[in-house]
């Protein structure tokens, strides 16, 4: 594919100049939680197109971001992982996804795809570690058909696809439940009073997990006119809230 650059002796603009095309980033928003095969990445970048996905993987690879990898048994499948170089963009990604939370948080437009894959990634964007500090947990999550899990480790945290070996908590859902137990709309104590989800596991440790993702308050990117006047006014904060 073309190379387009700022033509800028500018760490930003260089890195502009790799990433910044359409699709990539979310490209590496995917690869972010494991290896994928193509038709994964194709299902999951819904409007992308097969052309396009299969241009962008070769740009990444070339540019060293990608690398292609054989799934372990039983899968044995041909799919597409990070280099070191591409896991090195992960704070980068979940920075944006922060922003996105804060300053862009407005309600679904029609027509808008959601993959619940996409909370993998998400928890770890609203993640307090300091409230995690004296944590150590795995939890599990199956919601409808996926199955994904977090290891928490003393400030740390990893989420991944698949299911824990050894989980000390596992909560099972629908995908609407779930998204509102992450919209903080829903707690899991009242999920599980209301049977649309079905938890087991450490008591201690669930009842801790409200704590450990916090999300910011959503805030409006334009400020308002003031009432009264023509003056206009930055959006007023507030305490992030707790999903969970």
């Amino acid at each position: 594919m073309s190379r387009r650059t700022y033509n800028q002796y500018c760490a930003t603009a260089r890195t502009l100049d790799i990433v910044g095309e359409r699709w990539t980033l979310l490209v590496i928003r995917e690869l972010l939680t494991g290896p994928k095969r193509f038709g994964d990445l194709l299902a999951n970048l819904a409007g992308m197109g097969t052309g396009l996905l299969a241009a962008r993987l070769r740009y990444l690879q070339e540019e060293g971001l990608v690398q292609q990898v054989v799934l372990p048994p039983p899968a044995k499948a041909p799919a597409y992982a990070l280099t070191e170089a591409g896991a090195d963009l992960g704070p980068t990604v979940l920075a944006l996804a922060r922003w996105g939370l804060r300053w862009a948080a407005e309600e679904r437009r029609e027509g808008e795809v959601f993959r619940l894959g996409w909370t993998v990634l998400g928890m770890q964007a609203i993640f307090d570690a300091e409230a995690a500090r004296d944590v150590r947990a795995v939890y599990e999550f199956r919601v409808d058909d996926d199955v994904f899990h977090v290891r928490v480790e003393h400030g740390e945290i990893e989420s991944v696809h698949g299911p824990a070996q050894r989980p000390d908590v596992v909560i099972e859902t629908s995908a609407e439940v779930f998204r509102a137990l992450m919209a903080g709309e829903l707690s899991v104590a009242e999920a599980k009073r209301s049977g649309s989800a079905e938890v087991s596991g450490d008591q201690q440790l669930l009842r801790k997990l409200r704590s450990l993702f916090r999300l910011p308050q959503p805030q409006a990117r334009v400020a308002e006119e003031a009432a009264g006047g023509s003056a206009l006014t930055p959006p007023t904060g507030g305490k992030p809230s707790n999903p969970l």
